[in-house]
Parts: structure tokens; C-alpha cells; sequence
């Protein structure tokens, strides 16, 4: 059983769902907003930090690639005479470059200085001295180092991926290496190359001073990937961006990283490698060495204001719909409450008690019009009741006298089936389906002699008490009048001189009525104004009875009738039927018609006559479906069997 809601509750409850569901999009709109904003503005902070600590990093850079490439130039231009020149011209440039952690000119060996290991002096700065060693060692072979081999390969300068320089700097450091050329023999020829190494302690110092929030920071990878700098220590030049992608099977970090490495720039999602915190990452590529520079900016840590903030909102939000909810509920509740009387006395009225007084409403609103015009239900329902009272016993009255007038209606048609068992000559069935409580369909049929059988079938115009009487009258005319040796159509005129004489209700009947010698099998019939008979041969043919061009009976006075002659053979089947067949109709608006009729009567050759008759009564219902019946529904069955081969004792 569903629960009772009133209207305060009926009231209260969508107002307070429909400004829920507004804050609700209000809210999530401005925390979407808000969001949007902050990540914009995050992006455009994250990449301005980015290209200005990437420019800081290029300006130094950039500074320490010009040493070499003029120095480059120089020993191109003016080769030194001897050695002390190029160690003072070395040195110098140690000395004047605060960014420059050494620098050394490695020479091709066999070009420049004794011994077949070559010759590569190298000045470098430890603690405040600086200090010089010669790289032609036979432990260490420059000419096999990366910073060496590289750019004489590639013919031009490059930045060495970073490395612990053992034997020399014995620092982690990177190169940047510049080959030069010699005229030799009037032949262009490769002589060495000049370096200037910087100390990665200050691009960590760089990176390091990057802090978002509390756990932001930066980090620089190479052009190869490697960890440059990594809050991380143990990361820092032993692993590299790819084996961390392969080892967490990573394949976005995989992308990233490939782009990192091939000079692109972004602002992607990122997770910390730090502290596993989803975040955002800008990164940027650094033109002069390859490298690439990312800045991780924690999201959660971000958006904790635009979060705190959305919780404030929606704290407020649900106290003001509660406060909300309790000024809707007061107000229904007093706008309601002279409902809630009014509903508790219209409960006495409906329970039957009528003389219950209404609360009065001294308003003038609509609860006011309310109450009044339940007042005026309730008398003008008093006086309802008593009328129906009436009513309905008087409708009673009439429902039972209708189903008398049926019973008589009914017992005056034969209801026993084959009514003549002692005559072997013929088979007799018929059936009446009345439309209402009483129709005006007929159908009888009695024995003029011992040889002539009289029938007819008829359709009364109207429906009704009138019909059924004027049936009964018409009925009992045909049996007076019909007489031995009168033909069929005198008996039709003598039955419309009587049924037109006083008919002030203009009923009249559509009639079928035929004379039938049993022993001969020749039928005399007349027909005012009825669907035409059909005969059903032994031969399984299928014939209609010609017209007689009779109107129906009780119409006009001194009408003439015609009748016509037939001759049954043994087996035939004569079929008699009133409209109510034909014009049955199904819920598509559609009859049954003659067709349908004809189609069943040829199907059911040799059939005995109940099951003829009471099978074509089914297929008209069923073609109905359920429509109500609009007519009567009469047909009657009559076989010819010839007469018996010996007389009658």
C-alpha cells in the first residue's frame, strides 16, 4: 500500500528538488570553471617558468660554446709556434671564464708535441687554483673518448652526453667539443679538438632551486634520456627516462619521453616519479645542448583552494535548501491546513454520511470556492441519491419486465430440434440471436395439411420493445391468414393489409415466407423486401432464389405480391437468413457479407443442419472480435429428403 503524502510534502519536495538540482549545476559549474581557470592559469605560469630557467640555462650555455669555437678559429688561423704559447693561451681562457670548469686542445696525435699518444693539454680549476694536466696518457687514450671521437666523426661541435670524468676532472661534467683543421701540405686536414667542460653542479643548482607548492620540482634529462638532475640521487646519470617507462610498462612516460628528446615542448599529465602524486608537467627543449627540462606542478597541491573553496559553497548550499525546505513546509503547511479539515469532513461524506457539516472558510481565495462548492456537492449529491434511488428501482422494474418480454419472446419460437421426427421427408434448424433483451427478428414454420409445410423468416424495422411486438403481431397474422390452398403471395397481402392498418409507429418487417410440398419437393415462396434465400444443391451447387420484387409488409396498403415456383430435389439444403449475417461487422468497420456467407455455405456440403447453422454462427463471431452486436442474428435450415419410398400406414 503506497504511503499518504500531503500536499505541503507534494509542494515542498519538487520546489526543494528543482533548487537542488540547480546549485547542484551551479556548483558543478563553477567548480568546473574554476578548475579550467586554475589550469589554465597553471599552464601559463608552468611554461613561462620553464622558458625562463631553459634561457638562463642557454644563456650560460651559450657563453661557454663561444670559448671554444673562437679559440677554434684562432688555432685554425694562427697556429702556435711552441708549446709554452698554447698553454698560456689555454690557461687564460680557464682563468677568465667563471662558467667554464676546464678546457683542454687535444691534438691528432703525430700533429702537435713529442710522443706517438699525442698531445692534449687540459687546465681546470680545483677549489681556487688552477691546476694542469696532460691528457696524452696512455691510461686514459682521449682519442677513444666520446668528446674526442664524436665531433670528428660528425665534423662539427657537440655537447657529450654527461660523464664522470676519471683521470682528468674527475668530475660529473658534459663537453662541449669543437674540431679544428689544419692546412697540411696545402691539404685541409683534421688536427684536433678543442673543449670546454662545464661542471653539472650548476645546472642541479639551477633545477634544484625550482619548487612548486611543497613537492614540485624540476628535473633535466639529456638528449638520450639520462637523468642530468632528479631530486631523485639514485636516478642522476644511472637511469633513464625509457628504463623507467619499460620498468613500470609506462607507455605515455615512453611517449613523453620521445618527445622530450626530440626538441618538442607540452603540458601534459604527469605522475611524480617523487611522490606518485598525479601532476602536471610542463617541459621544454634547451637549443644549445639538446637537453630537455621538465617542471612537475602537483595537482591536488593546486587545487586545494579552488577544493576548499567548492566545500564552503556546497556547505552553504545545503544549509540554505535546508532552511529553504522549512520556510516551503511552513507556508504549505498554512496554506494547506484549512485543506485538511476540509478533507477530513469530505471523508464523512464519502463514507456515506451526507448530513456531515462542512468546516466553514471564511477566505476568498480558492480553498474558500473550494468549500463552497463542496457544500453545493453535497446537497446537490443528496439529492442525487435520492433521485437515482428511484431511478434504479424504476430501472429494475424495466430490466425485469425486458427479460419476461425475452423469455416470452423465446418461448414463443421452437426451441426443439427436429420438430418433426415422424417425418422422414424433411430436416428442420434455426437459431435467434437477439441483439438486445428483445429483438425483432421471426422465423416459424407449422404444417398447413399433411403435405404442406408453411415457413418464413422476417426482420422487423427497429430494435426494441416496439420491434418484438410488432414481431409477435406479425407472427400471429401469418399463422391466421396462411390457409390450405392460399399461395404464398395472398397470405403476404392479407398480412400487410392488417399490419398497415393504424401503424402509427411506421414499423414495418421485411418477410420471407414459402410453401413447401414435401411430397413433390416444389416450393412456393414470395418475398416482401428480404435478403434472398439461397439453396444448397446435393450436388455441392450453390444457388440464389430469383426476387418476387415485394416490399416489406406494413408500409403502404393494398400492395400485390407475386409468387414464384421451385423444385427441391433429394439433399437440398434450403438456407434462410435475416441482415443481421451479412452486416455483422469486426472493430475494422468491416462486414461479413454475402460473400463470405456464400464461401461458408459451399465449404459445408453434406453437413448436418445443426452443425451448419451453429458453425456459421461461431465464424461470424469470430470475424466480430469482440464488436458488439449491432442486429438480430436468425437463420433457418430446412433439408428436402423426398418422400419415403412406401406410403405412411
Amino acid at each position: 500500500m503506497k504511503s499518504r503524502r500531503g500536499i505541503a510534502f507534494r509542494i515542498a519536495a519538487p520546489v526543494l528538488a528543482s533548487v537542488t538540482v540547480i546549485f547542484l549545476f551551479i556548483f558543478g559549474y563553477n567548480y568546473f570553471d574554476a578548475r579550467r581557470i586554475v589550469v589554465r592559469e597553471v599552464e601559463e605560469s608552468a611554461r613561462n617558468l620553464a622558458a625562463a630557467t631553459v634561457n638562463r640555462m642557454d644563456v650560460v650555455l651559450g657563453k661557454v660554446e663561444k670559448v671554444p669555437r673562437n679559440l677554434a678559429v684562432f688555432l685554425e688561423a694562427s697556429p702556435p709556434e711552441d708549446e709554452r704559447a698554447l698553454l698560456k693561451i689555454l690557461r687564460a681562457v680557464v682563468e677568465g671564464n667563471g662558467d667554464i670548469y676546464g678546457a683542454a686542445v687535444a691534438f691528432e696525435p703525430g700533429l702537435f708535441g713529442p710522443g706517438p699518444s699525442g698531445y692534449a693539454p687540459y687546465f681546470y680549476k680545483s677549489r681556487d687554483t688552477i691546476r694542469y694536466a696532460d691528457l696524452a696518457d696512455e691510461s686514459y687514450r682521449y682519442v677513444s673518448q666520446d668528446w674526442y671521437q664524436i665531433p670528428r666523426e660528425l665534423e662539427c661541435p657537440v655537447w657529450t652526453e654527461p660523464y664522470f670524468d676519471e683521470g682528468a676532472g674527475n668530475i660529473v661534467m658534459s663537453t662541449f667539443s669543437v674540431p679544428f683543421y689544419l692546412t697540411v701540405k696545402g691539404k685541409r686536414t683534421f688536427a684536433g679538438i678543442v673543449t670546454a667542460d662545464i661542471s653539472l653542479r650548476w645546472l642541479q643548482e639551477i633545477v634544484a632551486s625550482i619548487r612548486i607548492e611543497d613537492t614540485g620540482y624540476g628535473f633535466l634529462i639529456s638528449k638520450n634520456g639520462t637523468f642530468v638532475t632528479h631530486p631523485l640521487p639514485r636516478l642522476v646519470m644511472n637511469e633513464t627516462i625509457f628504463t623507467i617507462a619499460e620498468a613500470r610498462n609506462d607507455r605515455t612516460l615512453r611517449r613523453i619521453g620521445r618527445d622530450m628528446i626530440h626538441g618538442k615542448s607540452g603540458f601534459v599529465p604527469f605522475q611524480s616519479l617523487l611522490t606518485g602524486k598525479s601532476c602536471w608537467m610542463v617541459f621544454a627543449p634547451l637549443a644549445s645542448s639538446g637537453w630537455s627540462l621538465g617542471v612537475l606542478f602537483p595537482r591536488d597541491e593546486l587545487m586545494a583552494d579552488v577544493a576548499a573553496l567548492n566545500r564552503s559553497v556546497l556547505v552553504l548550499g545545503i544549509i540554505g535548501a535546508l532552511l529553504l525546505f522549512a520556510v516551503i513546509v511552513f507556508l504549505s503547511r498554512s496554506i494547506t491546513r484549512p485543506l485538511r479539515m476540509l478533507a477530513g469532513a469530505t471523508a464523512e461524506i464519502s463514507g456515506g454520511n451526507l448530513d456531515n457539516p462542512l468546516p466553514p472558510v471564511a477566505s476568498r481565495d480558492e480553498v474558500g470556492d473550494l468549500a463552497r462548492s463542496f457544500e453545493s456537492m453535497r446537497l446537490s449529491l443528496k439529492r442525487y441519491i435520492a433521485d437515482l434511488t428511484e431511478t434504479t428501482a424504476a430501472k429494475e422494474r424495466i430490466e425485469s419486465e425486458l427479460k419476461i418480454a425475452h423469455d416470452i419472446q423465446m418461448g414463443i419460437l421452437h426451441k426443439v430440434f427436429p420438430p418433426y421426427p415422424d417425418r422422414p421427408e424433411i430436416d428442420i434448424y434455426a437459431v435467434l440471436d437477439p441483439a438486445k433483451e428483445v429483438g425483432g427478428d421471426l422465423f416459424d414454420f407449422f404444417f398447413l395439411d399433411d403435405d404442406h409445410l408453411c415457413f418464413h423468416v422476417g426482420d422487423v424495422s427497429g430494435k426494441g420493445v416496439p420491434a418484438s411486438l410488432f414481431m409477435a403481431i406479425t407472427k400471429t397474422l401469418i399463422k391466421t391468414k396462411a390457409t390450405r390452398g392460399l399461395d404464398a403471395h395472398k397470405v403476404l397481402e392479407r398480412v400487410n393489409e392488417d399490419l398497415s392498418v393504424d401503424n402509427t409507429s411506421f414499423l414495418f418487417v421485411t418477410l420471407f415466407l414459402g410453401i413447401l410440398d414435401v411430397r413433390t419437393g416444389r416450393l412456393q415462396y414470395s418475398n416482401g423486401g428480404h435478403n434472398r434465400p439461397y439453396v444448397l444443391r446435393a450436388s455441392g451447387a450453390l444457388e440464389t432464389l430469383a426476387g418476387t420484387d415485394g416490399i416489406a409488409l406494413g408500409a403502404v396498403e393494398d400492395l400485390s405480391y407475386e409468387s414464384k415456383t421451385v423444385v427441391l430435389e433429394r439433399g437440398d439444403v434450403l438456407f434462410l437468413y435475416t441482415d443481421g449475417v451479412t452486416e455483422a461487422m469486426n472493430p475494422a468497420k468491416e462486414l461479413y457479407t454475402e460473400a463470405r456467407l456464400e464461401t461458408e455455405l459451399a465449404a459445408r456440403k453434406g453437413h448436418p443442419l445443426k452443425e451448419i447453422v451453429l458453425a456459421l454462427l461461431e465464424r461470424i463471431r469470430d470475424f466480430a472480435g469482440g464488436e458488439p452486436q449491432a442486429d438480430d442474428i436468425t437463420m433457418l435450415t430446412i433439408q428436402y429428403n423426398g418422400a419415403p419410398e412406401s406410403p405412411r400406414s
